[in-house]
Order: C-alpha cells, then structure tokens, then sequence
C-alpha cells in the first residue's frame, strides 16, 4: 500500500478517519465538509474562486481548508467488467445531447442523456429501461458480469488525496434505488413494480448477485469506509417496498463487509423521519447525510433517539446555514448540538454538501468549533 502523506498541519488525517469509525479517537471528531458542486459549478461557468482558494485544485482546497475529506474516488479501483460479447458506444447527437447504446447477445439497450446549460451535469431524457424486455437485457448484463481491484488506480488515488482522509468508496445504489435512480426513473420504475414484479425481482436477485462479487473484491480490499450510495427519501417508497426490497439487500450486504472488518453506510438523505428505525435491524455501522431542520425533517435529538450508541452520523449539519440566508449564530448552535449528541459516534459533516450559494468562510467557524472541541479531549 502506498505510504501516507499527511496535512499541512502535520496530522494523519488518514489514521484520524480510521481511528474515528473504530472507536480509537478517544471522542474526538473528524470535519469532512464535502464542496464538490460548488467548486464544479464556479469551475463551469469560468469563474475564480475567492480569497485564499483562487487558483487552487479541490486537493489544494482542502489543504488550504486543514479539513479532511470523504474521499470517495477510491470506488474507481473497483471496476466492473462485461462479458467479451458486449458492445458499447456513445456518440454525440447534438452539444448537448448524448446517445449510450449497450449491445448483447439478448438484445441492445439505449438511453439519451441531455447536458445542462448551467453546471456540468446532465440529465436523462430516455433511461437504459423503459420496458419489461430491456429490464430483461439489463438483467443478463448484470449476471454476466465481473469485478477486479485496480491496484495501480488505489496507488495514483492515495499519492494525490492520501493526506485527507482513509480510502472510501460508493457501492453502487441497492435495488429499488438503483431502478429509481439509474435505470428507469422513479414514475416507470413504481409502475414496473406494479405491472411485472416477477420480472423485477429476478433482476434485483441479479443485480444483488452482482453486488455480492463486488462485495467478495472489496472484502480483500485496502479500502475499509464503504457507503452505499443510495440517496434514500421517504417520499420513493413504503415501508412494504423498504422492507421487501432495500432490507434483505443492506442485511446481505452489511454480513459480508463488517465480517471482513468494513465500516458500512448508506446515503439517506431528504426526508427519514420514518426510516431512521430500520438502521439499527439493516446491520448498518452509520448512516450519511440524514438532513436535520431547518432543512429536513427531523430534529437531530430525534435522529440520537434513533441511533442510540451504536449508529454513526455522518454529516449532520444542514446544508442551508452555510448560504447567506441564514445566520452564522444558526450554524454555530447546530454544531455545538451535533457534537453534544454524538461525539464518539460522528464523522461531521454538511448534508450532504456545501450549496452553490454558500459562503465557504462558513466552514473555517466549523474549524475552530472542532478544534476546540478536539483539544479538550487530546
């Protein structure tokens, strides 16, 4: 493994993080404010940076910062192979409109992504499902497919971010999510569940197969912090659909990594009033980016009530009071809370990321907050 290179202030960050979600920190708190959106969008619209980041790379943000990051780019040395057989293709029909074609011995599937004018991101105006047959086509793609560990990738990862924080990485989203989210869109994927549920749970059978050989690569992996990215909001199923479908996959999944010695989590975000209970039953080691008011809706005593001792939170501070809109008196106070209920058991952070209107300043105030925090526990 690649030896570790540490901040600018001479700390470990790396050891710090892991120190942190085993319980070795002797209470002390890891800052992970996470900027990606609103470095990307200053970076697309040809912008400068202010202040002290001017000119400045996302690693030299966080070096500029002394604040560690969530560094998720370890998940590209986890790469997914198809079966020879399968072509793909993607070509430009116009600036702003991208076709994917995926071709197999069972059939062919397209979708047609449209780019933003606004920021670097694009959106789908046709998904990879839109059918029970490419449901069909997908669902061979995913059984026929393997994993492998790109040590040479971890190597080049771990040489630029390895001062910020331990190696981390996103599964890919669990079943429901991963229709919702990927495939087919939120409106075509309930009607799917309705309309041919056979077929929809042989390919959730397929595709948490797939996951489990990825799970088996990533057990024998260095990379020991794993979230699953899955963007959970109460308002995209119920409790029936959560408890049928993304329960026995979390259960699986959680057996396998925590065996292997992984910390596990998964990405809830929006409103989780009434999921938060099932963190505990899923075998969950913490859950990210649950969005407290005066953004989401639940209160963080309610979320502590939720987790009790064993749950970690990551993040846990509204992404809102980092905008103008509201006061640094806001963001101080949730601060001071989040680390009254759960120093031992946090890896702070903003849920989920600073907003493209938010004022970075804002992050040194969490800075000194948990210094302070930190250095009576040193």
């Amino acid at each position: 493994m690649t030896s570790r290179p540490t901040d600018h202030a001479n700390r470990d960050l790396w050891q710090f993080h892991l120190d942190v979600v085993n319980r070795r920190a002797g209470g002390q708190v890891i800052w992970q404010p996470r900027f990606g959106c609103w470095y990307d969008d200053r970076i697309f619209r040809g912008e400068a940076l202010p202040g002290r980041l001017r000119g400045l790379d996302m690693p030299g943000i966080y070096k500029s910062l002394g604040v560690s990051n969530r560094v998720y780019h370890y998940g590209a040395c986890f790469v997914m192979e198809h079966d020879p057989r399968v072509r793909t293709e993607s070509r430009e029909l116009s600036p702003l409109e991208i076709e994917r074609t995926i071709t197999t011995p069972v059939g062919t599937l397209t979708s047609l992504s449209k780019r933003n004018t606004s920021n670097p991101g694009e959106f789908p105006v046709k998904w990879w499902i839109s059918s029970e047959q490419d449901m069909k086509i997908h669902q061979w793609l995913l059984e026929h497919a393997t994993w492998r560990f790109d040590q040479e990738k971890y190597d080049q990862i771990a040489a630029q971010w390895g001062f910020a924080g331990a190696p981390t990485m996103n599964m890919p989203r669990i079943t429901v999510q991963s229709l919702y989210v990927e495939t087919m869109g939120t409106e075509a994927g309930i009607y799917a569940l309705i309309d041919y549920p056979g077929t929809v749970e042989k390919y959730f059978a397929a595709m948490n197969e797939n996951h489990m050989r990825l799970a088996e690569v990533i057990a024998d992996s260095p990379v020991d912090i794993i979230t699953y990215g899955d963007n959970v909001h109460c308002g995209l199923f119920t409790p029936e659909i959560f408890e049928k479908y993304l329960m026995p996959a979390y259960i699986q999944r959680n057996a396998k990594l925590r065996a292997a010695g992984k910390f596990t989590c998964s990405h809830w975000d929006g409103d989780t009033r009434w999921i938060l209970p099932y963190a505990r039953e899923a075998g969950l080691s913490g859950i990210e980016a649950v969005t407290p008011l005066p953004q989401g809706d639940v209160t963080l005593r309610e979320v502590k009530a939720a987790f009790g001792d064993d749950i970690f939170l990551l993040d846990g501070l509204a992404a809102l009071l980092f905008d103008p809109t509201y006061s640094e008196a806001e963001l101080i106070a949730q601060t001071e809370e989040c680390l009254e209920l759960f120093a031992g058991q946090l890896i702070l952070g903003i849920s989920d990321e600073i907003p493209s209107t938010g004022l970075y300043e804002r992050i040194d105030i969490v800075t000194r907050i948990v210094d302070d925090y930190n250095a009576g526990r040193g």
